[in-house]
């Protein structure tokens, strides 16, 4: 799963990563957790013949995937992620899989390591060669009853690569800049044309850091949650996630 991440790289960085026309100002991001805003690309307008501009667009979402057809989503689990496999499957997210696939803007992310049931060791989990990388993403807008709206996403998530396993056997889908425009192309692409996308990344892409349980707090949000420490050697547990979360709202 990811249930923390983070995003330390400039709004410039990210802006031209994305090829984006313009993104919203924001501070390094040590520790974002759940139903807190996040920054979503997604596809703009088609671009005018002949234009080089940037077409995609960036906006804030809000970290919890909200179904539409929800009524109240405090009777709801908190959906930060969807399983990649089942997605286009599922009730939750069928409509948003076929068309409003989207980028998430990330650093890196946060796994745990368990043992009875317990976290006993966090891990900042990073590209090998630094710098920005896209998650793949699920964008849905919530109209509740008294009518205003609320834009949410989840986090895609694969089956962990051999970098990973040993931590958790799930891990986020990123999305290769190569790929950008096939992925949020939801008109040109259905899910099946995108699922190749979908798979793990090579074992030597990232690097998972031993870091500190001040991770563990959504409070703590400084560079310092990412100092490595020595690992505690544990069983693995399945039942892995971050031991702190925000509620629903």
């Amino acid at each position: 799963m990811c249930g923390r991440y983070a995003l330390i790289g400039t709004p410039e960085e990210v802006k031209a990563y994305f090829d984006l026309l313009d993104i919203a100002n924001f501070p390094p991001l040590y520790n974002i957790a759940p139903t807190q805003p996040i920054h979503a690309v997604m596809a703009g307008p088609p671009r005018e013949p002949g234009s080089n501009l940037p077409n995609r667009t960036s906006l804030l979402v809000r970290w919890g995937f909200i179904p539409t057809w929800a009524k109240n989503p405090k009777d709801m689990p908190l959906l930060i992620n969807a399983r990649s496999e089942e997605a286009a499957e599922k009730n939750s997210f069928r409509a948003a899989m076929r068309h409003r696939r989207a980028l998430i803007p990330a650093s890196g992310f946060y796994e745990w390591k368990r043992s009875g049931g317990k976290p006993v060791q966090a891990y900042w989990v990073k590209p090998r060669d630094g710098g920005i990388i896209a998650f793949g993403g699920l964008i849905e807008t919530w109209h509740e009853p008294g009518g205003s709206e609320m834009d949410t996403a989840a986090i895609l998530t694969t089956a962990a690569n051999e970098t990973i396993s040993h931590i958790h056997h799930r891990m986020p889908v990123v999305i290769r800049q190569q790929d950008f425009d096939r992925w949020l192309d939801c008109v040109n692409n259905e899910p099946r044309d995108v699922a190749d996308l979908m798979e793990p990344v090579q074992p030597d892409f990232f690097e998972a850091i031993p870091v500190s349980d001040k991770v563990n707090k959504y409070t703590n949000t400084g560079p310092d949650i990412q100092e490595p420490v020595e690992a505690k050697a544990e069983r693995l547990d399945d039942e892995a996630g971050p031991p702190d979360q925000l509620k629903l709202f």
